[in-house]
């Protein structure tokens, strides 16, 4: 089912890789399983997008050829630029999306927002985030090559992180979503 959430990720996505740097990035979170559909060739997973929030994985150290404004890539769409905790991770708001970038938290951990010149942008710490970039896919979604976490490494990531919400309802998601894909996953041999 198409919707202006949808609509607006496939404008994002492709904003992304027109400037070139989609490559560089990872798409991470519940969205995957969107995604997932196309590489279990699935018509649906009976699953409905029930978040805003577009996580956008990127390796550390960062690897884009270019450097690319994603405020202004991003001009036009009605995304508004924000400040998330006291370190002031950047998120882009919008009624239907809301953008962040994601790095992998190592070793001692701090809350401070990772830096990301070539973007822009900085983005936020988390743990077991290497998990979901170590063993990457790329699946075409409406002709752009969008890149995920390997499906395994999916469900694991959602499995570990749903053990250590507070949130007992995105806790049942995480579980959810790693089940549904496990399940694939099984089904596909």
């Amino acid at each position: 089912m198409e919707t202006k959430q949808y609509s607006l990720c496939e404008e994002v996505l492709r904003r992304l890789h027109n400037a070139g740097v989609l490559d560089g990035l990872v798409v991470a979170g519940s969205w995957c399983v969107l995604f997932y559909q196309a590489y279990f060739d699935r018509k649906t997973f009976s699953f409905t997008i029930r978040t805003r929030d577009l996580d956008f994985a990127v390796p550390v150290p960062p690897r884009f050829d270019k450097t690319v404004d994603i405020a202004k890539t991003l001009d036009g769409l009605g995304f508004v630029l924000d400040f998330r905790g006291e370190q002031g991770h950047m998120r882009f708001m919008h009624p239907d999306l809301i953008l962040e970038f994601l790095v992998p938290e190592r070793g001692r951990g701090s809350d401070d927002a990772f830096d990301i010149p070539a973007l822009g942008v900085n983005a936020q710490k988390l743990r077991f985030l290497d998990l979901s970039l170590t063993d990457t896919i790329t699946l075409e979604f409406r002709g752009i090559p969008v890149r995920l976490p390997h499906p395994v490494r999916f469900a694991l990531h959602k499995l570990i992180v749903a053990q250590r919400r507070d949130d007992k309802d995105k806790a049942e998601r995480d579980r959810a979503q790693a089940s549904l894909v496990l399940n694939a996953i099984i089904e596909a041999g």
